[in-house]
């Protein structure tokens, strides 16, 4: 057991005044609380563990392990049983609850003298006569209970008191109903003294619970357990027919069993059908009657191996003393609906989590109002996202001031007013780290009452919000001075990207299709609609200057491939959309970039030590190779000393015949790119913080909250700052250096999952679209694309259609070669491959001639090829060197896309990820992988399986074949 839970060189913080062993019990009853993170000093006891394990399941277990492993706790498990000088043999007549206290007091004398006394130790436990036994026995060793250690050691945690307390109050409630009921948890069983001596006198027999996955509602068996299977005299389960006779029983409970009279046993075939003259009928013969009972008790409920959710708030209220038992569903429909026990319902139902019902509207406070800056009134502010964006960051505002000049201001939802430091929701979104994004679905950091409801900046509603608010000169746009804090906004229009864009190209018929002027009669519509146009163009205007300050400092303007899976009503996959880029896209993350720009300086000038930002580093020369290469293919030069000279060179290098040739060329300078990281200002330089890809010095996320944990800290970061200036205290306890470095790489690790879950869930998907598709026949499977990379035995590919990248082989399996003929059609012939820098020629034993250069279009067969080992994989074969002549149905649904595609994915989500997509070059590897890993590195498998690909991979430093 200890061998699993171990963590490899995981030491204790040498910056702790004394150390804290748990009992086991507290270990039992309060593991949430020991999950905070400012609980530090941690001393797990091997007995401790292993009595989580036994009593609580596996559930509980894996919560403890999880946390022994985790290096941002400073915790660690001591195996004081296999330690000569701290082992204790179980006394005769001795409890095992006694002894397992005793075991671990005499562990922690052990520590503290190993410690040669200087490190104080307090053992905290729920034996009171633990208490008064050893609180005085060892001099430096303190034994008090767990309230009196968070009372007396963490004051300040509110969190933690306020769950102790609650678990202190289920506890009491529960003693009291166990003892109104007899020790009986559901009226219907007998008390559990009756079950006890039924036992012991064989009248009631013990088991556990074995219910059919398959016949969940009709069968079930009891398997005997301990005694009752020699005293019983049975020699065979005992069978349960029906849930009226499993008695709220589920599968893997420890139950008591009654047996009914002999006639009234039944076969198992008998059992299914009710009776034997149905089993005649069914031509079976009638099974042979086995042991049949009745659950009258449960001694152990199992509360493993269940996927579960917690009712709604209003539900968890009107049960009232009850809610401690909690029915739920889970989400897989074959487990049945269980009821759970949990000791802190309320803790996690009522405390956090604001109601925003029709009966009880949530409103803005009056403390609030008095504190922030009110715009409801005065500012026209209104958000541009996708169609049916649940979860609204940001929106954006933009008005002349009296003197003349415009005030610009970006307001980004108040999260960190909901979700206080170190709560509940502050510790879940932190773990989580970021939303996820799949094709089909996203997982949020925060609950859909937070993500998608009282945060979310919707239109027509009061919402709180941070804004950062700029006064810029009326003609050249420049700062003059910028204003941060808390504001109470109400968005006027929540807009979709195509119908702000067609507002700013002066198309005045979307106007239908934006629900906010429906109801207006012609005169409020027209002025309306004036001030928006208006709003969206000055917006637009003021983006372009700053964009343009930026090219002059030499930010990239790079291309990633991006797709948007588009899904029927039955969630069948109806097409793969490519992200069609709009002017309205540049400027809302133009004003994103400008916030996250200003923020990152504030909260650095305030604490230059301890602030979270964002850094790009310069990518590393060699891995510019491939591209330069590939341009010089068009007589184009990529000068990459400097993000200026590389931005410059990709505008220039544009082939004005055919517009992929650029795209394909930012897209390898993307694939050349550092990833872009958090970090902490006090652990690196200052001119290690600039962004080589955004081409600032500072830079940070604060526009996201709703779906990054990163800019909760910085919002907080933020609000520190301003509370710093205004001679204030700081609320908040902000993270020391180390821990913010801490916690930035386990944001960065998030990130790379969940962009290698995103890139994983695409590839699903697109091999979903064409599997069902004959590739001989269906017009979708035949599309052009463009050779970009040159290999020994064929050509790596793109699919503009689709946003495809793979490699088409010029050479099969057999050896054949691939020929074209007058036709263009190709053909597999014996022959060779000759490869050179720009170009491969293909040529047949019949001296047939066939060469494809680099950025050449050609027709191309998309088919997905299956693997029993492997996840299935998208094949292309090149089926013409010509390119492919589209038709005139398929011309039009692509025009049509252009123009009216409702699917574009959200610039604003992540802005300089959409301009710096890539692939992960280093594979992440995962939790479950290195648990049954051998060897502390990659797989030798997995080593083999990336030399075998490398021939065709699209890797930004690959050589020759």
């Amino acid at each position: 057991m200890t061998g699993s839970l171990l963590s490899d060189g995981k030491l204790l913080s040498s910056d702790v005044i004394h150390y804290m062993i748990p009992d086991w019990k507290v270990v039992q009853d309060y593991l949430e609380i020991l999950e905070f993170p400012e609980l530090k000093g941690i001393i797990f006891m091997q007995t401790a563990c292993q009595t989580v394990q036994h009593q609580k399941g596996r559930r509980q277990y894996n919560k403890l392990r999880n946390l022994l492993k985790d290096a941002r706790h400073d915790c660690i498990l001591f195996a004081n049983e296999f330690q000569q000088h701290c082992y204790l043999p179980r006394e005769r007549g001795e409890s095992m609850e006694k002894w397992q206290t005793r075991s671990i007091y005499n562990a922690a004398v052990w520590y503290f003298h190993h410690c040669q006394d200087r490190m104080p130790i307090v053992m905290v436990t729920e034996d009171k006569e633990a208490i008064q036994q050893y609180g005085s026995e060892t001099e430096g060793l303190f034994v008090i209970s767990f309230k009196n250690y968070l009372d007396n050691f963490w004051p300040d945690l509110k969190a933690a008191h306020e769950l102790c307390d609650s678990i202190l109050q289920s506890r009491r409630e529960r003693e009291n109903e166990s003892q109104e009921s007899h020790g009986k948890e559901y009226a219907e069983h007998l008390p559990l003294e009756v079950l006890e001596a039924g036992i012991k006198s064989g009248r009631y027999i013990q088991g556990i619970l074995n219910v059919n996955k398959h016949r969940a509602q009709i069968e079930a068996f009891v398997r005997l357990q301990g005694a009752s299977c020699k005293d019983s005299g049975l020699v065979s389960d005992i069978l349960i027919h029906g849930m009226k006779a499993r008695n709220r029983s589920i599968h893997g409970d420890v139950v008591v069993v009654e047996l009914l009279p002999r006639n009234e046993w039944k076969g198992r075939t008998a059992a299914l059908c009710e009776n034997d003259s149905e089993d005649k009928a069914l031509g079976d013969p009638p099974s042979e009657p086995m042991p049949t009972g009745r659950v009258v008790g449960i001694l152990q409920k199992n509360w493993r191996d269940y996927v579960v959710t917690f009712p709604s708030k209003e539900e968890v209220q009107s049960q009232g003393k009850n809610a401690q038992k909690i029915l739920v569903t889970p989400w897989d429909y074959r487990i049945p609906k269980i009821r759970i026990s949990t000791q802190q319902a309320e803790a996690l139902q009522m405390c956090e989590m604001p109601v925003n019902t029709p009966g009880n509207p949530w409103k803005v406070s009056p403390e609030e109002e008095r504190e922030r800056k009110d715009l409801r009134e005065t500012h026209l502010v209104f958000s541009i996202d996708p169609k049916g964006c649940e979860d609204v960051d940001d929106t954006l505002s933009v008005r002349t001031l009296t003197n003349g000049n415009l005030e610009l201001g970006v307001h980004i939802a108040d999260v960190t007013h909901f979700v206080p430091p170190n709560s509940y929701i502050d510790i879940e979104a932190r773990t989580r780290a970021t939303t996820y994004y799949l094709a089909d679905r996203r997982y949020d950091m925060l609950p859909s009452i937070l993500s998608a409801d009282l945060c979310s900046l919707l239109g027509g509603v009061d919402r709180y919000a941070v804004s950062v608010i700029w006064e810029l000169d009326k003609t050249s746009y420049e700062i003059k001075k910028v204003w941060y804090g808390r504001t109470i906004i109400r968005s006027a229009y929540k807009l979709f990207y195509e119908a702000a864009q067609e507002l700013l190209d002066g198309n005045f018929h979307i106007v239908d299709d934006i629900p906010e002027f429906r109801d207006l009669d012609e005169k409020s519509r027209q002025a309306k609609l004036e001030e928006l146009v208006w709003a969206i163009g000055k917006l637009t205007d003021i983006a372009r200057h700053i964009r343009a300050k930026r090219d002059h400092c030499g930010a990239l303007e790079l291309e990633g491939v991006e797709i948007r899976v588009q899904l029927d009503e039955k969630k069948n996959i109806h097409d793969l959309i490519p992200k069609q880029p709009l002017e309205v896209h540049e400027t809302v993350a133009e004003c994103m970039i400008l916030a996250n720009h200003w923020v990152a300086k504030k909260i650095w000038e305030s604490f230059p030590h301890q602030a979270l930002l964002r850094q790009h580093p310069p990518p590393h020369q060699e891995f510019f190779s491939e591209l330069r290469e590939c341009a010089k293919a068009k007589a184009f030069f990529i000068d990459t000393r400097s993000n200026k000279t590389l931005a410059d060179s990709l505008d220039n290098a544009n082939d004005p015949n055919d517009p992929i040739v650029n795209r394909l060329l930012r897209s390898m300078a993307t694939q050349a790119m550092s990833n872009a990281l958090y970090f902490s200002t006090g652990s690196c330089a200052e001119e290690e913080f600039h962004h080589y890809g955004l081409a600032l010095d500072k830079y940070t996320h604060f526009t996201s909250p709703i779906r990054r944990y990163s800019d909760i800290v910085v919002h907080r970061l933020l609000m520190a700052a301003i509370s710093k200036d205004k001679k204030m205290e700081i609320k908040d306890n902000l993270f020391s250096n180390k821990d913010l470095e801490e916690l930035c790489r386990h944001i960065n690790n998030r990130n790379r999952a969940a962009q290698h879950s995103q890139k994983q869930s695409t590839e699903l998907f697109q091999c979903m679209y064409f599997k069902d598709k004959d590739p001989e026949n269906e017009e979708r499977c035949i599309s052009d694309g463009v050779i970009y990379s040159i290999r020994t035995n064929g050509v790596l590919v793109f699919i503009p259609r689709f946003g495809i990248k793979g490699a088409a082989y010029l050479r099969n399996k057999d050896g054949l070669v691939i020929s074209c003929g007058s036709d263009s059609r190709s053909e597999w012939k014996p022959g060779s491959l000759q490869r050179f820098q720009n170009k491969i020629t293909s040529t047949t034993t019949g001296g047939e001639s066939v060469t494809f250069h680099l950025f050449d279009h050609v027709t191309v067969r998309i088919s997905v090829q299956a693997s029993r080992c492997h996840s299935d994989t998208i094949r292309l074969e090149i089926i013409s060197n010509k390119p492919y002549m589209i038709p005139d149905t398929e011309l039009f649904h692509q025009s049509s896309l252009l123009l009216k595609s409702d699917l574009v994915k959200e610039v604003t989500r992540s802005v300089e990820e959409a301009q710096l997509a890539q692939e992960v070059k280093v594979n992440v590897i995962q939790e479950d992988y290195q648990k049954y890993c051998q060897t502390k590195g990659r797989s030798l498998y997995t080593l083999l399986e990336e030399i075998r690909d490398l021939a065709l991979l699209d890797v930004s430093n690959s050589y020759g074949m």
